[in-house]
């Protein structure tokens, strides 16, 4: 496993010390992260969605309608 080394905030290194167990700060500390770049991830898939969104012209009801029933014509 790839080591790393980090500086924490005085108070976040204050509370991990006290609330979480020795062995345990790793695990907890990757856990942390792995949400944090999940939600990073999330966000950049949104603005590529949102850019894409601004980019393409915006279909109406019956547009999709029409697309829907004429896949579903080709599908059988």
């Amino acid at each position: 496993m790839p080591k790393i080394n980090i500086s924490l905030d005085e108070d976040v290194h204050s509370a991990l010390i006290r609330l979480v167990p020795v062995r345990t700060r790793s695990r907890v500390i990757n856990e942390a992260l792995r949400k944090e770049l999940l939600h990073r991830r999330r966000q950049s898939a949104v603005q590529r969605l949102l850019q894409l969104r601004e980019r393409s012209g915006t279909l109406g009801s019956a547009e999709i309608l029409a697309t829907v029933h004429a896949d579903r014509r080709r599908q059988g």
